[in-house]
């Protein structure tokens, strides 16, 4: 059963911008280490850490309350895009019974995320 639904939109020119003014700055402060290391496979890493940006935004959506910006990131599994947590959020989540989904895509000047929690049934039901 579906629990909580966020979606996000973010400019890649916004992040373009922001890499410009901060760098390595803004990179240590919003992103967990393995998005870092996946983006700047690319030629242009703006587009995917505008993807990332907007995933954990968009699981800020779902979750009542605030988190810090590398509490949730995105890795990779083939290429398949999955949410990452912090230890204690991701105890709260199996706490809770929840499950996370994510799709991601970008197109020309902007980057989608879209997060899906997900109540799992419960064992033998």
């Amino acid at each position: 059963m579906i629990r909580a639904l966020g979606a996000d939109l973010v400019e890649i020119g916004r992040v373009r911008r922001l890499l410009e003014r901060h760098g390595e700055k803004a990179l240590r402060r919003l992103f967990h280490p393995e998005e870092v290391a996946y983006a700047l496979r690319h030629q242009d890493p703006a587009p995917s850490l505008a993807a990332r940006l907007a995933a954990k935004e968009a699981f800020q959506k779902c979750w009542p309350e605030s988190l810090p910006w590398k509490a949730v990131w995105v890795g990779m599994e083939g290429r398949r895009p999955v949410l990452r947590f912090a230890p204690s959020l991701a105890q709260a989540l199996e706490r809770e019974g929840l499950r996370a989904h994510l799709t991601l895509s970008h197109e020309r000047g902007l980057a989608l995320a879209v997060v899906v929690l997900e109540a799992r049934a419960p064992a033998g039901g």
